[in-house]
């Protein structure tokens, strides 16, 4: 029986966990293995392979015929010395590289935060998110630096609001699949990062007591309705309007105003303050990144079509070629997500417009520990909280190191790097292929590899675009109550 008969006619939705195909050494043989059931067909040329497609290979574990048969045709064609081409099958490698990257599943539960997934709080903080109200100066909102329309971020190199703002602002397109937020990971949820622009001078400009005193104005029944009741905001002897700590300035009026609350008041306002930052979170985790033509593609692999179903050009495979193998942008931006949720010191030049030195993961690490609303801290709803217990602010490849991005959208969402370093996904494959001068500080990442020159620029970029999927779903882009 010829080889492809014999795999038209086996029963491929009855093998068993494992299948393997190996074409022993001068034999020119393919051998089968499926449930204690061997055979041998011809090959067709010697060839000295052995390859593995288990059931852990595919989606949630199930036994799907066309991936396995793919599998198999795969193999077969290799071992009949067809010459490699964008349109040649991939390697059983490289399949099972491509199939970790897609589909996305569902995120993972929020760390701390037991609203996270409550339709009335998402609600809440969906009208949270658009108000400018909550601000200083009444001009800004959420949506100010991270816009609907450029996938929750902003366009720009860093970000301008009540001023400019030291560092990108990345997309929340997927930012809940993300064990930690900011650049340089200082919060460990989204409901503790949504905190760190509301008393950022240069963008909200306000105090945790100026954010309870606005819900109180302007969201009570809603607040109340999820969190219960406010504490008796309207005892200004008790709550000052404008108060909270300083990291660096004990002799600030807001500090001073702040410590001169009982502890009891001070443990209510911050109450109340994550309770806001949760509710954000709700609405944050509705923005899911949407099926890509590169999902399309994988998914049609996994049927059996060695064509992709045509989803992504000859010229994308060909950088998805690169990107899994000799480029390794891989080993960084991995799983559905594209991200190791890593952090790494690229050695970048100084973001532009500012003199210091930027320590990322390094002062990251150590605010994070000491921050009261991370996981497993007293507003939190979850105590045991791995991510933080064995981080260490002192290990040595954090200093100048940044979060790894999603790579979802990411044609969508330039310009790129934590300060905008680069206006094109072109220059940015570029820096990879030169790796220019040392790092500003610490030591550049030993993951990281200088792409060959003779990579194609252009066939990276081609399969980077295969990654952009459609907005969220319309509803969540633009205030509640509004019209398109």
């Amino acid at each position: 029986m010829g080889i492809d008969r014999y795999l038209r006619s086996t029963d491929w939705w009855s093998v068993d966990v494992v299948a393997w195909w190996i074409v022993a050494l001068g034999r020119r043989w393919l051998r089968l293995r499926t449930m204690g059931d061997d055979r041998n067909t011809q090959a067709g040329q010697d060839r000295n392979r052995s390859h593995r497609c288990s059931s852990s290979e595919t989606p949630g574990g199930r036994h799907v015929k066309g991936w396995l048969w793919l599998c198999a045709l795969i193999l077969v064609s290799n071992a009949c010395g067809e010459q490699i081409d964008p349109d040649a099958p991939w390697s059983i490698e490289e399949l099972r590289l491509i199939g970790s990257m897609s589909p996305l599943k569902s995120p993972p539960p929020s760390p701390g935060n037991r609203y996270a997934d409550d339709p009335k709080a998402a609600a809440l903080g969906h009208s949270l998110f658009f108000d400018k109200r909550l601000s200083s100066n009444g001009q800004t909102a959420c949506a100010s630096c991270h816009v609907p329309e450029l996938y929750f971020s902003d366009g720009l190199e860093r970000s301008n609001a009540k001023g400019t703002t030291e560092r990108h602002a990345p997309s929340l397109v997927g930012s809940q699949w993300s064990p930690f937020q900011f650049w340089d990971g200082r919060k460990d949820s989204l409901w503790a990062q949504a905190h760190g622009p509301l008393e950022s001078d240069v963008e909200h400009d306000l105090t945790r007591t100026e954010v309870a005193h606005f819900v109180a104005a302007h969201y009570r029944t809603d607040y109340e309705a999820l969190f219960g009741a406010l504490p008796a905001l309207d005892d200004k002897q008790r709550f000052a309007r404008k108060a909270r700590p300083h990291r660096f300035n004990d002799d600030h009026s807001e500090h001073k105003a702040w410590m001169a609350m009982a502890p009891s008041d001070r443990r209510a306002i911050n109450e109340v303050f994550a309770n806001v930052g949760k509710a954000i979170e709700a609405y944050e985790r509705k923005l899911t990144p949407q099926p890509a033509a590169f999902d399309a593609y994988v998914a049609a692999l996994k049927s059996g079509d060695p064509k992709g179903g045509g989803n992504i050009s000859a010229q994308a495979r060909r950088g998805l070629r690169h990107f899994i193998g000799q480029a390794q942008c891989i080993n960084c931006h991995n799983g559905p997500v594209m991200s190791d949720g890593g952090f790494h010191n690229l050695g970048l030049p100084r973001t532009r417009g500012l003199n210091g030195i930027d320590m990322g993961r390094t002062d990251g690490a150590d605010r994070v520990r000491k921050d009261p609303f991370s996981c497993g801290g007293p507003f939190s709803d979850q105590k045991q909280c791995d991510e933080l217990r064995f981080l260490d602010p002192q290990f040595e490849d954090f200093l100048g190191a940044f979060k790894t991005p999603t790579l979802r959208n990411v044609a969508k969402t330039a310009p790129y790097m934590h300060g905008g370093h680069f206006a094109t996904l072109l220059g940015v494959v570029n820096f990879y292929k030169t790796i220019p001068g040392k790092p500003q500080i610490g030591h550049r990442d030993l993951i990281l590899k200088q792409i060959d020159p003779e990579v194609s620029s252009a066939e990276l970029v081609a399969f980077l675009e295969t990654l952009t999927g459609a907005l969220p779903a319309k509803r969540w882009l633009r205030p509640p109550g509004t019209q398109p």
